[in-house]
């Protein structure tokens, strides 16, 4: 074991053990964001409403995960009733909601804020009308004046500013400095009903648990009648689709994910520093034997001594025959053509054109022409193919 490697062991140990210690002495903190996400048990999470919510409507709520806009253009319903929870909503999503309203159905707005437009429309518009740390949700039905919700944490504080003669006020916020303010309405529209509670808190798992407060939850949604509760919920592909989704939302996975990217890191920016180093450009040798030949074959093309070159071609053909082959070069008789026939498997008529060539090439007294070289040369060449 190198000493190189002994100070990655030492250095890794020690970041495990300080990890260890930091998750052993870590205390749980409760995540008070207000995500209204079906599947958090986070106290302003909607898993417990999310599970509860087949009772409240006799198991008649059917969850869509399309927009509204997608939905109604895929599907023609009956009456029906419609059901939004802080969802983020588009403009013609919303108009096609209040289309289904002004045939027949109704629907319940549980949101803090929507389009100023979409709110105008309808006959309303809201804002935050208190800045107080507590207050209490009561409905304005005298049948339903014992059942009451109080926030005590975090509440929107947000309410009508204004509300048009028509619509009638269902619920309130009531606080002790201040006077109570309409924050439950409801709307005619058409041929249907719109109901629109601006304080969504009411419905998240901290307030569901208390005791008392179910009883409020029940009372709000009585207001719709007995019939299918389209809830449209936000769509979770996007989520699903990223592939670290599982890792992340475990808090042991999520830290073991870090520590390796954080020692790949650390390995990357060592081994960088000790091994990196400037290589020298060098030229590789360059390979001359190419263009010798071509300057020799092109001198004695210029000087035209074609029968030196065939006597040369010859001469580099018998010792390859003699090296190769195996075969006496001395005799160049039809014995040796029939031994060079054997062993290269050319047709006799080649071979013995070849014999003629080489031994022409071989007489000094020899008159050759540049067609007899090159005629030769590709026979030589074919032969020891």
């Amino acid at each position: 074991m190198n000493k190189t490697f002994k100070i990655y062991a030492v250095i890794f140990i020690v970041v495990m053990i300080i990890i260890a210690l930091f998750e052993v002495n870590k205390t749980e903190s409760t995540d008070w964001r207000k995500n209204f996400d079906l599947n958090q048990k986070s106290p302003f999470g909607l898993f417990v409403f999310d599970h509860e919510i087949k009772n409240l409507f006799k198991n008649k709520v059917k969850k869509i995960d399309q927009t509204p806009y997608d939905y109604y253009n895929q599907n023609k319903k009956e009456s029906h009733n419609i059901l939004i929870i802080e969802s983020e909503i588009d403009r013609q999503s919303w108009n096609k909601i209040l289309n289904a309203v002004s045939t027949g159905s109704d629907a319940m707005l549980i949101v803090s804020e929507i389009p100023r437009d979409i709110s105008d429309s309808i006959g309303y518009y809201d804002s935050k009308i208190s800045f107080e740390d507590e207050n209490v949700l009561k409905l304005t039905d005298t049948k339903y004046q014992n059942d009451f919700i109080k926030l005590d944490k975090f509440p929107s504080g947000r309410g009508f500013t204004f509300i048009k003669p028509n619509v009638e006020v269902l619920g309130k916020t009531v606080e002790k400095n201040n006077t109570d303010q309409a924050n439950f309405i409801k709307i005619k529209f058409g041929k249907g009903n719109i109901y629109v509670h601006c304080e969504p808190l009411f419905i998240t798992n901290y307030y569901l648990l208390k005791s008392g407060n179910v009883k409020y939850t029940q009372d709000v949604f009585s207001y719709l009648e007995d019939k299918e509760t389209l809830w449209f919920v936000e769509s979770n592909s996007k989520t699903s689709q990223f592939f670290l989704r599982f890792i992340l939302s475990n808090p042991a996975l999520k830290y073991a994910w870090w520590v390796l990217l954080g020692g790949l890191v650390l390995f990357i920016f060592f081994n960088a520093k000790r091994k990196q180093r400037i290589v020298p450009v060098i030229e590789p040798l360059k390979n001359t034997s190419v263009d010798f030949v071509k300057s020799i074959g092109n001198l004695y093309l210029q000087e035209g001594d074609f029968h030196d070159m065939m006597a040369k071609k010859a001469q580099y053909f018998l010792n390859k025959v003699r090296m190769d082959l195996l075969i006496d070069t001395q005799n160049l008789d039809e014995e040796f053509a029939k031994k060079l026939q054997l062993k290269t498997g050319k047709p006799m008529e080649m071979i013995n054109e070849a014999v003629g060539f080489i031994k022409k090439a071989q007489d000094p007294y020899a008159s050759v022409m540049k067609e007899d070289l090159g005629r030769m040369n590709k026979l030589l060449d074919e032969i020891l193919k």
